[in-house]
């Protein structure tokens, strides 16, 4: 099983008149309006590995109110087992989320129930099977949930999974951004596979090249490959034995870019995954064409989610075709 830890929360979308006359939204000028949608990084990568046909555990809180009950609906549909029946108190996270010209998404948070995390609890929940373990974006952002789920990590890790990292660095919810540094620097430490946007890199670290940020991640004790996405300029993927770099698959019809990490995220594990690949020494072992051929599929799964308004991850059938056409 892949499991995903991490936040889940709800989108509320800003539709809105941008200053020179062009409309993002449903309305017209002067108005803002919010849609809500389910989401949080984790939960739509949870979901995008169901979709693929992986079997797919979520270890996060849900809210006993009705944003929570929003939130369970596309996991039953997707077929992901949430690992915590057990509904909390806290109100449902919210992220609102903004566009600018390019239509790419800005989020501002405003955070509950996800970071209601109990240790003993969420360890219980992990299966023994456990193929892999992917570490959420929110994870290392407050300094006690940080142990919490460096704890979760860890008991994972003497289970035997892979462990996996999408860290979504986000400034704006860190109030001591070295302190985020040294506990974000903990969980890559563990991390065998590493995905990063270029965004996330320039926030760490905005004096290094990506070439000199793959190379410092690949020398940590555990990691074994580094995926970089570039938005609209593609993906880049390091390992020892090779680099590769693919473009974007374009859609049709564009959506927005809402979950398209998530969805490469989801797209590059299912490869690697049915290919016998998803273990430390495999993936230390991918030379470039390998890379090229990991990142194209995970191009393929993130442009389809692109083709379409909010996160909606395609299924394997839907990749297949684009894949064979």
């Amino acid at each position: 099983m892949f499991v995903v830890g991490g936040e889940s929360l709800i989108d509320l979308k800003a539709e809105v008149a941008l200053p020179g006359g062009a409309l993002i939204g449903r309305d017209g000028e002067n108005q803002i309006v919010m849609t809500a949608h389910p989401g949080g990084s984790p939960y739509n990568c949870a979901i995008a590995l169901a979709k693929l046909g992986n079997e797919t555990g979520f270890l996060c809180p849900i809210s006993a109110d009705a944003f929570g009950d929003y939130l369970l609906g596309p996991l039953s549909d997707a077929g992901v087992t949430p690992l915590l029946p057990e509904r909390v108190a806290e109100y449902t996270t919210l992220a609102v989320i903004n566009f600018d010209a390019n239509h790419n998404a800005r989020y501002g948070f405003y955070r509950q129930a996800d970071g209601a995390i109990n240790a003993a609890k969420a360890i219980a929940a992990l299966p023994d099977e456990l193929d892999l373990y992917q570490i959420g974006g929110f994870c290392p952002i407050k300094p006690n949930e940080a142990e919490i789920w460096l704890e979760v990590v860890a008991a994972a890790v003497a289970k035997g999974a892979t462990i996996s990292i999408d860290p979504n660095v986000r400034p704006s919810l860190v109030d001591d951004f070295a302190g985020y540094k040294e506990r974000l620097s903990r969980f890559l430490d563990l991390a065998h596979m590493v995905k990063l946007s270029e965004e996330d890199l320039e926030a760490l670290d905005a004096e290094k090249s990506i070439e000199q940020h793959a190379a410092d991640l690949l020398a940590r004790p555990n990691c074994k490959l580094v995926i970089v996405t570039l938005g609209d300029k593609g993906s880049r993927a390091f390992t020892a034995a090779g680099t590769a770099s693919a473009a974007i698959y374009a859609p049709p019809v564009f959506g927005d870019t809402v979950g398209a990490g998530d969805s490469l995220m989801a797209g590059t594990l299912s490869w690697l995954k049915e290919r016998d690949l998803l273990t430390p020494g495999a993936l230390a072992g991918l030379d470039d064409n390998a890379l090229a051929e990991m990142l194209r599929f995970g191009a393929v799964v993130a442009g389809i989610n692109c083709g379409r308004k909010g996160c909606k991850p395609p299924t394997r059938a839907e990749v297949d075709a684009v894949l064979g056409a």
